[in-house]
């Protein structure tokens, strides 16, 4: 059954969940391509809702807000979804689209905790049998100097991969201060980068970029294509804590640095460190080591062996030929011409990758892959999620000591 109008004669309408920076620039970079327009928004907040209306004109009467706000506005006569709210919510979000025949765009990560991957895989399944096409901000996978570089790579120019290298060292997102009338479960929605039932810690929210470069490096080299069998490392064991942070209340649950020792099916290694520290060696990048030699993963013109690689996503995201409008121009084309698009299973999978190396970082044992499936408690609330309001519990509390739980490991 088709998805749209035949050959874009008609417009493609979109719909956007979650109105923050990442939604409203999906949005335009979506408006970039022809015959397009954004005809619902929903999110938690009322305020981001409206702001959102007022640049892409959008009518009131399509304009939603609240936990349960994604189901008004996917009921919206529409062909595309765009889901870019905190990433905890994406599989509740995502199956929903799915249900209602929508053709879905979602941000990474895809989910924050086991529970959740579980759901976006079994929606995986149903929206390649309803033929739906979906893509995940995993813009890398639009970027020439990757797809090149992992051509090259397919093509032997490393010889046999059996180390890989990467980073995302960095600083940190700003923590909005505690206003007196906020609930506690307004004060975690508006710092939701600094709990784990929103975010799932930094390692799976941002650092998910450069692990699922690795895992893409080894699929290629097992002579695969992004699927379901998409490649991941089996074992992961790691270090990780808060030494800047520290117990401060104002940077919630998270760490602040994480070093994993990922390892494959066949052995190969791969080194992950994942830190936000300000004023320290700053890294976004994947390097890999083999055979015939080692370099960066993207092949970029005067690229040296081993040179620094500070991703400029800022700039990419200006760029009218950049990944972040191109992983839209490409799923727009997938959808009129109905060619395969799947891209929700690398987008699962990579997700959990992060969730594994989170997983030994903060017990500080050796967790296997299979291990995360038995007995795994969820972070987000999955249950009644409809009926939550800023007034409802928030899924984690202050403890007597005015910190929140914060994992140590060895200990909780």
């Amino acid at each position: 059954m088709p998805n749209v109008h035949p050959s874009g004669s008609d417009k493609l309408r979109a719909v956007v969940v979650g109105c923050g920076r990442r939604g409203t620039g999906s949005a335009v970079d979506f408006l970039r391509n022809p015959n397009t327009e954004i005809v619902a928004l929903a999110d938690a907040f009322e305020e981001n809702v409206k702001a959102a209306a007022e640049m892409l004109k959008v009518p009131p009467e399509r304009c939603f807000w609240g936990f349960d706000a994604y189901r008004k506005a996917l009921s919206v006569d529409c062909e595309y979804a765009i889901l870019a709210t905190p990433p905890g919510f994406r599989p509740i979000h995502y199956r929903a689209a799915v249900e209602m025949g929508r053709n879905v765009f979602m941000e990474k990560p895809c989910c924050v905790d086991v529970p959740g991957y579980q759901i976006l895989m079994e929606t995986n399944k149903i929206a390649a049998e309803k033929n739906l096409k979906v893509g995940v901000g995993l813009q890398r996978h639009h970027e020439v100097a990757y797809l090149k570089g992992i051509q090259e790579i397919a093509d032997g120019k490393y010889g046999n991969i059996f180390l890989m290298r990467v980073y995302w060292n960095g600083g940190w997102t700003r923590v909005h201060e505690r206003q007196p009338e906020w609930s506690e479960m307004e004060y975690q929605m508006r710092n939701w980068y600094y709990f784990q039932w929103t975010c799932g810690d930094h390692i799976c929210e941002q650092h998910v970029h450069n692990l699922d470069v690795a895992n893409w490096v080894k699929t290629v080299q097992e002579g695969k294509t992004p699927g379901p069998d998409y490649c991941h490392p089996v074992e992961a064991n790691a270090m990780g804590g808060r030494q800047v942070r520290k117990l401060d209340p104002n940077w919630g649950q998270i760490f602040d640095h994480h070093f994993v020792e990922f390892t494959y099916a066949d052995g190969t290694k791969l080194y992950s460190q994942a830190r936000q520290q300000p004023n320290t060696w700053p890294q976004v990048a994947e390097f890999v080591h083999g055979t015939k030699g080692s370099g960066n993963v993207p092949s970029r013109p005067g690229r040296q062996k081993g040179e620094n690689d500070v991703y400029d996503w800022k700039a990419m995201a200006k760029s009218s030929d950049g990944p972040f409008p191109q992983e839209h121009k490409d799923l727009v084309t997938a959808i009129r011409e109905d060619l395969p698009y799947h891209e929700g299973w690398h987008g699962a999978i990579s997700s959990l990758t992060g969730i594994l190396g989170r997983t030994a970082s903060y017990t500080g044992k050796v967790v296997k892959w299979d291990d995360l499936f038995v007995d795994p408690k969820p972070l987000m609330i999955y249950e009644n999620h409809d009926a939550l309001t800023m007034q409802s519990p928030a899924p984690v509390q202050l403890q007597e000591n005015g910190f929140y739980p914060i994992p140590t490991p060895g200990v909780n």
